[in-house]
Order: C-alpha cells, then sequence, then structure tokens
C-alpha cells in the first residue's frame, strides 16, 4: 500500500469496510429466515429427508475435494521456486521474496478454495432453511411473505458472495502490493477449482434424479411432478439444492473473484508503464459500489408489489425482482461516473463499467426471447410435439444453436467497445478495458446469486407443498413462485455463462501480458503482446483445434455420468413400483435407496473431469510451447461460450415448452404431446443444468492453469529441459488415460 496516497489508502479501507456490510447483511438475512416457522409436521418430515440427503452429499464432496486441494496447495507453493521473482517481489521481501510469495500463492490458493466451498455450503444450507418456511407462508395464503422469504434466503448466497470475494481480492492487494498478482493467481485458481467440483457434482447428482424420476414418474406412470409414491423425488428436490444452490453460488462466485484478479494483473501493469494507481484502486472501488447498490436493490424487492406510485408496482414476482436489479443497475452506473470523473478525471472507465452492466441486463430479453412461453422459439418447439419425440428435439436443439450466434454476437459488440474507446492508445489499455467490462458486469453478483438461488428454494417449497398435499391458494402461491424462479433461473444461466467467457477472455489477456514479463525476467526478448497468439504457425493450429474441442470432450463425460445415473434410478424406481402398496400410497418408498445412486454417479466422474480441465493446457504448452498454449485458450473459449450457450438455452426452451402443455394446452397432462415434451425436457435438462453450467468453472480453471503454468514452460523450453518435458508429458498422458478409462466404468460399482 505504500504507492497510494492517503485518500486513497483510506478508500482501499472503505473496500474492507464493505466487505463486511455485506457479510453483516448476509448474517441478517440468515436471521430473518430462521426466525420464520416450518409448518406442519408433515411438511417437516419432507423437508428433513431433503436436508439430510443434500448435506450428506456435500459432506461426502468436501471428502473427496480435499486430497487433491492438499496436493495443488504444496505444487503451488513450489512453483514459486521454479522462475526468478519480479522486480517488485525483491523490492517489497528482499531476499526472502520466494518464500514470502511462495506462502502467500498457497494461504490464498486455501483462501480462494474455502471462501469458495463457504459460499457453496452455506449458501445451500440457507437455501434449504427457506424452502420449507415459504411452503409454510404459503400455507398461510401469504404471497408475499413467501416470496420475501424465498428472495432473502437466495439474497443471503449473493451477500455472502461479494462479501468474500471482495475481502479476498482487496486483503491479498493490501498484503502484497504491486506485487500481489503472484498470490492473486491461488486466489483466483483456488476459488475456480472447487466451484467445478461442485458444478459437475451437483450438475449430475441433480439431472440423474430428475431425469429418472420424469422417465418413469411422468412418461410410463403418469404421476405429477413430485408425487411421494415416486421414490426419485426426494433425490430430485435435494439435487436442486446441490446443484443450483451450492454450484451456481461457487460457480458466479469464483467469476467474481476472477474478475478482480485479472483486472488487478492487468491493472498493475498499466501501474508500472504510467506510475498511475487509478488503475488498481478504481476497479476496487466500482465493486464496493457494486455490493452497496446490491444491497439497496435487493433489500426493497418486497416493497414493489403495493409501490405507491402506481406505474413503478410490480405486478408480480418476477417484476419485483427485475425492479430492484434495475434499482442497482442505476445505483452503480451513477455513481461510478461521479467516482471516475472526480477521481480519474475522466469518463472512460465509467462507461465500460456501464457497457458490463448493460451486458447482464441485455440477457434478461434475450433470454426471455428464447426460452419464454409467449415468444416463437418455444412455439415452435410446442407444435412440434404434435408430431412426437424426435421432432421435439429437433426443435430445441434449432433453438439453442440460433440462440449462441446471437449471444456471441452481443459479447463481440460489448467487447468491440473497448477497442473503440482505447483504439487510440497502446494495447494494454484495450485489454484493461475488457477486465473493466467483466468487473461492471459482475458488480451486481448479489442480485443475480438472489435470482437464481430463487429458483431452487421456490421449487423445492412446491414439491414439499405437494407432498404435504397442500391445495388451493397455496398450491397456487408455490406454482407461480416455481414458474417465476425457472425464468430467473435461465437468465442467470445465460448471464453466469456471459460473464465466464469475460472473466476467461481477462485471463486470457492477462496470460498473454504475462508471457513478456516472463520473458524479461528470463532474459529474452519478449514477444509484442498483439502478435504473440499464431494461428498461423503449426503448432498454432494444433492447440487452437485441440482447445476447441475440448469442451465437447468434457460435455462429452459430463452427459455420459448422466445417462448412466439416471439409469440406474429408472431401474430402481420401476422395481419399488413394483413392491405392493407403492403406487396405492399405503407404502412409504426407499427414497434414500435413490439418494445413495445419484450420489454415487455424482463422485464417480468428479476426479476425472478436474483432470480433464488440468492435464491438456500443459500437455499442450509442454509439447507444443507456449505459443501454442495461446492458441489452446482462444479455442477453448470460443468453442466453450458456443457449446455452454447451446445447451443452456436449448435445455431452457425444451423445460418450458413441457410446462405450456402442463399448464392445460394441447390437452395438458397425459396427452400425447405432453409425453413428448417430457421426453424432450429429460434431454435438454442435462444440457442445461449439467454439461453446459460446468464448462463456465472448466473454461476459467484451464485459463488459470496455463497463467500459473506458463513461467514453467517458458524456462522448461528455454533451457532445454528436455527429459523433464518428456517424463511430465508422460504423466499427464497417463492421467488423461486414467480418466478415459475411469468414465467407461458402471456407476453401479461405486455404490458398494
Amino acid at each position: 500500500m505504500r504507492e497510494l496516497n492517503s485518500t486513497e489508502q483510506i478508500m482501499i479501507w472503505g473496500v474492507i469496510l464493505v466487505a463486511f456490510i455485506s457479510l453483516l447483511y448476509a448474517w441478517w438475512l440468515w436471521r430473518d429466515t430462521l426466525r420464520r416457522r416450518k409448518g406442519s409436521q408433515t411438511m417437516q418430515d419432507v423437508w428433513q429427508a431433503i436436508k439430510s440427503g443434500a448435506e450428506a452429499y456435500l459432506g461426502r464432496q468436501l471428502r473427496t475435494m480435499l486430497p487433491i486441494l492438499l496436493i495443488l496447495t504444496v505444487a503451488l507453493f513450489l512453483s514459486v521456486y521454479v522462475v526468478p521473482p519480479t522486480e517488485q517481489a525483491e523490492r517489497l521481501f528482499g531476499k526472502d521474496a520466494r518464500l514470502f510469495i511462495a506462502i502467500g500463492r498457497a494461504i490464498a490458493f486455501v483462501a480462494g478454495a474455502s471462501f469458495s466451498t463457504l459460499v457453496g455450503q452455506l449458501g445451500m444450507r440457507v437455501a434449504i432453511e427457506g424452502n420449507i418456511r415459504v411452503s409454510a407462508l404459503a400455507a398461510l395464503e401469504n404471497y408475499n411473505g413467501a416470496l420475501t422469504v424465498a428472495y432473502r434466503a437466495g439474497t443471503f448466497t449473493g451477500m455472502l458472495t461479494d462479501g468474500l470475494g471482495l475481502l479476498g481480492g482487496t486483503a491479498i492487494f493490501m498484503a502484497f502490493g504491486t506485487a500481489a498478482p503472484d498470490a492473486l493467481l491461488g486466489f483466483g485458481f483456488g476459488g475456480t477449482l472447487v466451484a467445478l467440483f461442485m458444478r459437475i457434482g451437483g450438475g449430475i447428482y441433480t439431472k440423474s434424479a430428475d431425469v429418472g424420476a420424469d422417465l418413469v414418474g411422468k412418461v410410463e406412470i403418469g404421476l405429477p411432478e413430485d408425487d411421494p409414491r415416486n421414490a426419485a423425488v426426494v433425490a430430485d428436490l435435494v439435487g436442486d439444492n446441490v446443484g443450483d444452490c451450492a454450484g451456481m453460488a461457487a460457480d458466479i462466485f469464483e467469476s467474481y473473484e476472477v474478475t478482480i484478479v485479472s483486472t488487478l494483473i492487468l491493472g498493475l501493469v498499466l501501474y508500472h508503464m504510467t506510475h498511475q494507481t487509478v488503475w488498481i484502486v478504481y476497479p476496487l472501488i466500482v465493486r464496493a459500489i457494486g455490493v452497496i447498490s446490491s444491497i439497496l436493490g435487493t433489500f426493497t424487492v418486497p416493497v414493489w408489489e403495493n409501490f405507491p406510485l402506481k406505474f413503478l408496482r410490480a405486478s408480480d414476482a418476477e417484476g419485483a425482482m427485475f425492479r430492484s436489479y434495475e434499482v442497482s443497475s442505476i445505483n452503480t452506473v451513477l455513481f461510478s461516473f461521479i467516482f471516475a470523473w472526480f477521481y480519474a478525471g475522466e469518463w472512460k472507465l465509467a462507461l465500460l463499467n456501464a457497457i458490463g452492466v448493460g451486458l447482464a441486463v441485455v440477457f434478461n430479453p434475450l433470454t426471455s426471447y428464447f426460452t419464454a412461453t409467449r415468444h416463437r422459439p418455444v412455439q415452435e418447439i410446442v407444435e412440434s410435439t404434435k408430431t412426437g419425440s424426435a421432432t421435439t428435439v429437433l426443435s430445441g436443439l434449432a433453438v439453442g444453436m440460433e440462440s449462441s450466434v446471437w449471444s456471441l454476437i452481443a459479447i463481440a459488440i460489448v467487447l468491440g467497445a473497448s477497442f473503440v474507446i482505447y483504439g487510440d492508445q497502446p494495447a494494454i489499455y484495450m485489454l484493461y478495458g475488457v477486465a473493466m467490462i467483466g468487473i461492471g458486469m459482475l458488480s451486481h453478483t448479489g442480485n443475480n446469486v438472489a435470482m437464481d438461488s430463487f429458483g431452487p428454494i421456490a421449487d423445492n417449497a412446491n414439491g414439499i407443498g405437494e407432498m404435504a398435499g397442500l391445495g388451493g391458494r397455496a398450491w397456487q402461491i408455490m406454482a407461480e413462485l416455481d414458474a417465476v424462479g425457472n425464468t430467473t433461473k435461465a437468465i442467470t444461466k445465460q448471464i453466469a455463462i456471459a460473464s465466464a467467457v469475460i472473466a476467461a477472455t481477462s485471463l486470457f489477456f492477462s496470460f498473454v501480458t504475462d508471457i513478456g514479463l516472463v520473458q524479461e525476467r528470463l532474459g529474452v526478448a519478449a514477444e509484442n503482446i498483439i502478435q504473440f497468439i499464431p494461428v498461423s504457425t503449426l503448432e498454432g493450429t494444433i492447440g487452437f483445434l485441440v482447445g476447441g474441442a475440448l469442451p465437447f470432450f468434457f460435455s462429452a463425460f459430463s452427459l455420459r455420468a448422466v445417462s448412466r445415473g439416471a439409469g440406474l434410478v429408472v431401474q430402481e424406481v420401476r422395481r419399488q413400483f413394483k413392491v405392493e402398496g407403492v403406487l396405492e400410497g399405503t407404502v412409504k418408498p426407499d427414497y434414500s435407496r435413490v439418494v445413495g445412486i445419484t450420489t454415487a454417479a455424482a463422485q464417480k466422474e468428479l476426479v476425472s473431469l478436474v483432470i480433464l480441465s488440468v492435464a491438456p493446457p500443459l500437455l499442450v504448452g509442454l509439447v507444443f510451447q507456449i505459443e501454442a498454449l495461446g492458441s489452446f485458450l482462444a479455442g477453448v473459449i470460443l468453442s466453450g461460450q458456443l457449446l455452454a450457450v447451446f445447451m443452456a438455452i436449448a435445455g431452457g426452451a425444451m423445460d418450458n415448452a413441457k410446462k405450456y402443455i402442463e399448464d392445460g394446452n394441447l390437452g395438458g397432462k397425459g396427452s400425447e404431446a405432453h409425453k413428448a415434451s417430457v421426453v424432450g425436457d429429460t434431454v435438454g435438462d442435462p444440457l442445461k443444468d449439467t454439461a453446459g453450467p460446468a464448462l463456465n468453472p472448466m473454461i476459467k480453471v484451464v485459463n488459470l492453469v496455463s497463467l500459473l503454468a506458463a513461467p514453467l514452460i517458458v524456462q522448461a523450453h528455454i533451457k532445454n529441459q528436455t527429459i523433464g518435458i518428456v517424463i511430465a508429458s508422460v504423466i499427464l498422458m497417463v492421467l488423461m488415460i486414467w480418466s478415459l478409462v475411469q468414465s467407461k466404468r458402471d456407476v453401479q460399482e461405486g455404490l458398494g
């Protein structure tokens, strides 16, 4: 902090204060949720089964993660000793620079992993505490009360994400100053790796249960969505929590922290060029402004139903949440411009932030167009159900493919804004501008996570109510909140994907910039950062092709895991339906058996998919050198974004087409059109809730691994360490082959 003047130091301490305010607000939301009543004993019995299953799964997942995190902590500590420390580190820490940076990187990695784990674990637990209370309020026919509890329970996770993300990145900068990038990489990698675990595991779990429950319960037997006679229902409700609450929270948290990491890395490069601290201080303050704006916006959700001014009054829960998002957006944009003008003396940085906020807002109507039942794309899918399952699935896939192109165009236009604004400056300014767009886009992470967590909370509340036999007005309230939750989940999935692309692009630019700095430290002429990534060379083309293929390979593993898990669930549910009394409702199904199957299916692929994210970039860099690794990253980002949006929108559109028919159209539930739509939904669900979302952390893990390994790869090739390169490459190949073999093993082997 010695490079900052006294005013700037006070501002940075103010950022820390805002982080604690966010955490304090989260604590208040938690207490506000717990003070509500839980409802009848029947409702609590269902809730307890969901709670026990979710906590047992996350406990097992944590045991799977810990050994890997421990090994990587040691590896990150040792990685600092391979290349000479930066001049900044030597100036700050003297002859012990390597030791201090090694300790800092290892501690930052543990902190990032711990924060991401806390966001996922605590967020899920508060969401579970919220769902039973939403059901209880719906039973009392208290619509606004049920909405308030569902949203506030979800907002807890959003505020925890804001507080811990802001606290971690700022504290590391305060501790390491201009040497912070080395430690920040550890922080970002820790959070991203845990998010990958939670996203993959939660996604496989939830869709194995959901697909299995639908195929037997709905298609074969004709039971309602959450019928208590279906043995997979509890596992399905558990899956909503471990997938959409824990997984999504950790996913957005790591996007939030990774944008801070990449912005500070690029900002420190600009600081060394210009000797102006604005590049470091400004993004931290804007993030703090965003947190305060999120608090103001989320707090106002309950007031919009009966707002005094009629033209501002919200007609439903969806309108209330969107209105709160608009409040946050206006505050952030306004105060960013004021701060930029008085502190930085210019408007360009604030304009980039506003463009980032605008990109998040644009995805609301863009997602709505392709997934809402009132628009043409979903209506085309509905029409296709008249001619069977095949045409339903084909229509859904077509909608997903088209939407991915429009999403990419929106992102490209936004990235082009940085080129227009800083086109007359050196390239590093444009790269920094992209990071500032990411800062703006994720400034309302509290709102985004709250809207996403609202979905599974409302879904669980609806399930609890149905299994407890609630009807009448209570059922209508829960059904409406559930429908709104489906919309908000679809929107936040799109925002999560777009933010992942922006964050990964920022990391990519950090990688390109950092290579030049590493080459300088090793006494090699640095490449021009614009001409650094050669796709026109053979090794560059190979890297680009392999990078473009990785998201498809990764998604194949995810979808195969869901298919196998769902197959076992189908067999188990069919077996239990044959037990006398289950279909008649006189014998309670064995819910725990299905929970065990889905847990085993989710855990089986965790290590394999992590290896698939970590090993390929290292292998490409070692074999084809650092330039090919840059092309590899470009391929991953391009195909990863297109594939993720395609799967998310295709799944969401087919899901809503099914819901449209279930509302009484084309014959309603039980009709041939409905059966076709259920098949389409079962195809789309793993796309939108497993494979698609898992690509978000995977893309960032690949970029962070490349950033961390770049100095080692450059030095290995400069010093012609052929034996070491060969040994490392063989080890990586063996790990990848093991992952491939592991994916072919039957899930049944993991049931014990």
